[in-house]
């Protein structure tokens, strides 16, 4: 199965899909646990490229671009292959990060939807994930609760309500593979969350 976790700054997606690795290691599946954009030699080199830098560097065309060179990479070289091997694939963030950030936070003014679409589908054909856990958090919490700040980080706090938003009604398209999860409880309670949903749908007793 493949499992992303989603959701914008300081949700804690990371922690999560540590946490989750571990709770389906326990049930015996073999995981691999990787991100986005990242995950190989060649999309971790255009993270940096990417994430590094004033906010202004790049538009949101120039930035979809790279995200879905990166992804490729990733699904070509990573992801594909341990899903044939009969691993679990637990992903810090995936293409519906593209999506809310490049289409809804740049507020529909950079790359239109028909061409980020086109790009997808291009890039990853019929491919989707299994399951989607969206971490959703008021963002003035999330952006103080986040680490490092990278060019998204420092994008104005309007930037960060439409990406919630964003984010907010891929979950709504997409019900049948979207969980939205409330981030603003604990580590603990959100990890419960996910667990309980995974075991739910995947470990049927």
């Amino acid at each position: 199965m493949f499992i992303t976790i989603e959701g914008g700054e300081g949700t804690g997606k990371t922690t999560q899909a540590v946490l989750l690795r571990h709770f389906l290691e326990e049930y015996g599946r073999e995981v691999v646990t990787t991100r986005e954009p990242g995950g190989t030699i060649g999309a971790e080199e255009l993270r940096n490229v990417i994430l590094k830098g004033d906010v202004t560097k790049w538009s949101s065309i120039s930035e979809t671009l790279m995200y879905y060179a990166a992804r490729y990479d990733h699904l070509e070289k990573k992801i594909l292959p341990a899903l044939k091997e009969g691993k679990w694939v637990i992903s810090d963030r995936f293409a519906d990060s593209t999506l809310a950030y490049q289409y809804y936070g740049y507020n529909k003014q950079g790359i239109c939807l028909e061409d980020l679409m086109a790009i997808h589908n291009v890039t990853l054909k019929s491919f989707a994930p299994d399951l989607t856990f969206i971490l959703d958090i008021d963002p003035e919490i999330g952006l103080r609760r986040a680490g490092e700040k990278l060019r998204f980080e420092k994008m104005d706090i309007e930037f960060h309500k439409r990406l919630r938003e964003g984010f907010l009604e891929i979950a709504k398209a997409n019900p049948s593979r979207c969980v939205v999860i409330d981030a603003n409880k604990s580590i603990e309670e959100i990890s419960f969350a996910l667990k309980l949903e995974v075991k739910k749908r995947f470990f049927k007793e």
